[in-house]
């Protein structure tokens, strides 16, 4: 397996059952470590516009090349369908189409059939890949996977969908499936969700953290599986566990019951602790005017001004006031993010900046310092304000909105570079680019 461990060594951690430590100074935006997907597939909302090995999408004029046996696997071209064909979709072909149609006849949602199709890609990998050995030092990703531990909760259903031709050994099927949900990670292109993988190393390496210091991005290459890069978020000092989010920190509520059932542990991070010591969180409020008063209150508590200075603010989660606890709910960040949304593309501006910035008042109370989502929405509220820039009438304002696009892009730009180009050309890197070039033509 083609991975340095060059940054982290693997030592004793009190609780869990190992911790990756730096076994030297890691700096913000350097890569911790790069491990190659075992297996993975794509979302079905993706599946035949983005290739099924190296999950790009086709250069605009061009169509992908659909495998002629199955007719539901589509490709960049020959080697890309070489690559997987060799790996595992000669093995997967033949029953594709029959389990698909059993998985849609029974009524298995989205998400039990995406467990099945991965599941089944990971079993066409292993009718060529025996494991080399069980040592927990084994660098052969199979064996890595089997030395995982096995999660608590495990559907028979699913297994018995698997066809039969991918199933030589039963006591195997059931070892690798049963660490098989709670070891597949979420891939995803400029943050928005593609598919599902399976990495081994990273699943043996790295803890869960709800503030963690690195973060994976996932990285496409012609005739090649999906690459994992862990990139650090912030400097690391030696000896300084590195840790990644196993999902979502903004999932306030749900994350504890989801570390419980699909995990097995209790996550005992700093945001954690400071949650359950604030209590239940109480539903935000319904009326409008009520709301907008919460919005103005939890940007007083944050200190995200109208305009903001040179260095983002970091709010105390555990010394939150009592009656901004309901921001935490997690209705409250759907409800900013569709109202942003919706009045940024409907031009409703006054509304988009309001609650633009409410939005980035509570990412920034619930992410860690450099996380990306902040730097995503720093951009998309750089380009609000452009947007308002060139089509209101800004008349006495335009230096002022002006000032604005300039103090997001550099905060966004900031963050975005210390994580990194990831997945599709023209990223949000490109759009700052981008956005920089027609701000400075504008002046």
């Amino acid at each position: 397996m083609d991975v340095t461990l060059k940054n982290i060594k693997l030592v004793p951690h009190p609780t869990a059952r190992s911790q990756a430590i730096s076994t030297k100074k890691i700096s913000a935006g350097s890569v911790v470590v790069s491990v190659p997907a075992f297996t993975s597939a794509l979302l079905e909302a993706e599946k035949g516009q983005r290739c099924d090995t190296c999950f790009r999408l086709p250069p605009d004029g061009e169509k992908l090349k659909k495998c002629t046996g199955c007719a539901s696997y589509f490709y960049c071209d020959t080697r890309c369908q070489k690559v997987q064909w060799d790996l595992e979709h000669k093995r997967v072909c033949k029953s594709y189409s029959l389990m698909i149609s059993y998985l849609h006849g029974q009524q298995f949602s989205q998400h039990e059939r995406m467990d099945v199709i991965l599941l089944s890609h990971f079993l066409g990998r292993t009718l060529k890949t025996k494991p080399v050995s069980s040592a927990d030092n084994s660098h052969d990703p199979f064996s890595i996977f089997l030395s995982l531990l096995p999660g608590s909760h495990a559907s028979q259903r699913t297994l018995d969908s698997i066809p039969k031709s991918l199933i030589l050994d039963d006591s195997l099927v059931q070892d690798i499936y049963s660490r098989f949900g709670n070891n597949n990670f979420t891939i995803h292109s400029h943050l928005n969700s593609i598919g599902h993988g399976v990495f081994p190393l990273a699943s043996r390496l790295f803890n869960h953290s709800c503030i963690p210091n690195a973060a994976p991005r996932y990285v496409q290459g012609p005739a090649q599986p999906v690459l994992m890069e862990v990139v650090a978020l912030r400097d690391t000092d030696v000896g300084e566990e590195i840790c990644i989010p196993y999902l979502d920190p903004a999932l306030t509520q749900s994350r504890s019951q989801i570390f419980q059932y699909t995990y097995g542990f209790t996550c005992q991070c700093s945001s954690c602790r400071d949650i359950s010591q604030l209590g239940q969180i109480p539903k935000p409020p319904d009326s409008s005017e009520t709301m907008s008063s919460l919005g103005d209150e939890l940007r007083e508590y944050v200190g995200v001004s109208d305009v903001l200075g040179a260095e983002l603010p970091t709010p105390s989660l555990s010394d939150l006031p009592l009656g901004l606890r309901c921001a935490l709910h997690e209705s409250y960040m759907e409800q900013l993010s569709e109202q942003f949304s919706k009045a940024s593309h409907e031009g409703d501006y006054i509304t988009a900046f309001g609650s633009g910035l409410i939005l980035l008042a509570l990412y920034l109370l619930i992410y860690p310092t450099n996380y990306p989502q902040i730097g995503l929405h720093l951009l998309e509220l750089a380009k609000t304000h452009w947007n308002a820039l060139i089509t209101m009438e800004t008349s006495g304002v335009g230096a002022e909105i002006r000032s604005q696009v300039r103090i997001f892009l550099s905060h966004a730009n900031r963050i975005l570079r210390i994580y990194g180009k990831e997945g599709d050309e023209h990223g949000p890197l490109d759009e700052l680019v981008k956005l920089d070039e027609l701000l400075s033509a504008d002046t």
